[in-house]
């Protein structure tokens, strides 16, 4: 099948030529006929499989179809809303508009954060038929009122998994009431989860659903390999690798920006040329980041999750994974930016054990084991073999077992843990009440000081164990209390209040009370 048996103009395949395509992809030969429709769509396919062009297409013809002339010196409506995840993806769904849309007489422009807004303000002003645009600008653009979105016909959430994640919701929101009521809505993204697909469903009227690949999928041309390293060594191993493959493209995932800025340096500090790319930099920095990575100056590319959504490089050879995504959907989106248009690739995770979690929900999401592969020097088989599973598992249940015999102790304190005791019953021998064990303390005993069963143990100060007491000095007014050899003892708090006409009140509250002659 080719683009012109999917009813697209005449101006749409000039352009598709231009670009050097000649066949559609799975998801373009059916999300096109669908969108020209006019129906609501809710797509799913791989990354990397030329969804942009799913609607991007379509969109353009319907709205140069139903092209409306403008007024003298009025400006034009804003009548089809993009809405990405990322500023990187923001201008590449712009590029590809731009040019598949060379040959039309529609205008669009491209509204994110990051820049100055006085630009985007002015060529709104002049006038955009398609505005392509992340949340939170747009939001700001119509807290300003420089942007009418009263004559929308066309909205689309590019990634609309993250888009309608609960970091986003938001703001989708607030944008969907700035909207008109009828419109046409179209949702694609690589990956659903079930509760994702239920709020779409809820945005969208009477929807086309199709899913070109199995559901959270990957591109099959990627191959992915696990390599088991601790952590303390990733970066080592990383650098080996770049090193002794001759990689000379490669992105690198991680979790943090703080981790991809400390990566990137060291990188650096091993001879390779590396940037970091994450929300903290600039737009500035990031498009040339991004320009030197293209452009080959730039050997790797380390980035975040927030970058995984808009990178489009052609034919990107390798993808890592220095750390595991916190979301098993966020690995998809990670080794798609490999393998994209049928072309190859290849994705390293380097996965220190305390990722072990990650990696099972990622192969669950997958509905497949990962290959491992071990690296001599860096990770020692027997911590990853089967073996030392099983070693590990029995290690927890012992422990496990352990602590809910000492708990069970500590709840019943008359029974001891063991079947130790009178009889081999488990109960331990009790002790009369009051009386006090003779003999040298064993090991384990109550400090001296405690107090066990009644009787106080003192001991004075800087005594070793088993010393004996001092022999207590009675004082003149406190006859028979204990005190350390040398000290002088004071008249009691009781003896002062007789003396002054007053009694001692009631214990702890530090009050007398006066003395009454009749009790």
């Amino acid at each position: 099948m080719s683009f012109s048996e999917l009813g697209l103009s005449s101006e749409l395949l000039r352009a598709l030529q231009t670009q050097g395509y000649d066949e559609p992809t799975p998801i373009q030969r059916q999300a096109i006929p669908i969108v020209l429709q006019c129906r609501d769509l809710l797509a799913g396919a791989q990354t990397g499989t030329g969804k942009t062009a799913g609607f991007t297409l379509p969109m353009l013809q319907l709205l140069s179809g139903n092209a409306r002339q403008p007024a003298a010196k009025a400006p034009r409506k804003v009548r089809a809303l993009i809405l990405t995840p990322t500023r990187e993806l923001a201008a590449q769904v712009g590029e590809s508009v731009r040019d598949y849309g060379r040959h039309l007489p529609l205008r669009s422009t491209i509204i994110f954060g990051g820049v100055n807004i006085n630009p985007q303000i002015q060529q709104l002003r002049e006038g955009a038929d398609i505005v392509i645009a992340t949340p939170g600008r747009l939001l700001d653009h119509a807290g300003q009122r420089t942007i009418d979105l009263r004559h929308i016909e066309i909205l689309v959430l590019d990634e609309a998994d993250r888009m309608l994640d609960m970091g986003f919701i938001r703001d989708i929101r607030r944008v969907l009431a700035l909207l008109p009521a009828q419109r046409q809505n179209l949702l694609f993204s690589a990956t659903f989860s079930d509760e994702i697909r239920a709020l779409a469903r809820d945005l969208l009227d009477d929807p086309a659903e199709i899913q070109v690949a199995r559901r959270n999928a990957p591109a099959e041309a990627v191959s992915q390999v696990v390599h088991p390293v601790a952590a303390s060594r990733k970066r080592e191993l990383l650098s080996v690798m770049i090193g002794s493959n001759n990689w000379r493209q490669v992105l690198v995932f991680t979790r943090t920006k703080h981790g991809a800025n400390r990566l990137s340096e060291k990188l650096c500090r091993d001879g390779l040329s590396a940037a970091a790319i994450h929300g903290n930099k600039s737009q500035g920095a990031r498009t040339r980041a991004l320009a030197g990575f293209k452009s080959g100056e730039v050997r790797v590319l380390v980035a975040t999750d927030i970058a995984a959504r808009g990178l489009d490089i052609d034919q990107l050879p390798h993808v890592v994974n220095f750390e595991l995504p916190s979301v098993p959907e966020d690995y998809v989106h990670r080794i798609g930016r490999t393998g994209r248009a049928g072309a190859s690739g290849h994705a390293v995770s380097l996965v220190s054990p305390d990722e072990g979690k990650l990696l099972t929900a990622i192969e669950r999401l997958l509905g497949r084991r990962l290959e491992r592969q071990l690296i001599d020097g860096y990770q020692t088989e027997a911590e990853h073999s089967d073996d030392a599973d099983r070693s590990f598992n029995e290690r927890t249940r012992q422990g496990r077992a352990g602590g809910q015999a000492r708990r069970s102790s500590a709840a019943n304190p008359g029974v001891s843990a063991s079947p130790a005791g009178r009889g081999g019953s488990g109960q331990a021998p009790r002790s009369k009440p009051g009386s006090v064990k003779s003999g040298p303390p064993k090991s384990g005993a109550p400090k001296r000081g405690a107090v066990k069963n009644g009787a106080a143990a003192q001991a004075g100060p800087g005594r070793s164990s088993g010393a004996k007491p001092a022999p207590a000095k009675p004082g003149p007014a406190n006859q028979g209390s204990a005190k350390p050899a040398g000290a002088q003892a004071k008249p009691g708090s009781a003896e002062r209040a007789r003396a002054g006409g007053f009694r001692a009140g009631r214990a702890g509250t530090g009050r007398a009370r006066p003395r009454t002659e009749a009790r």
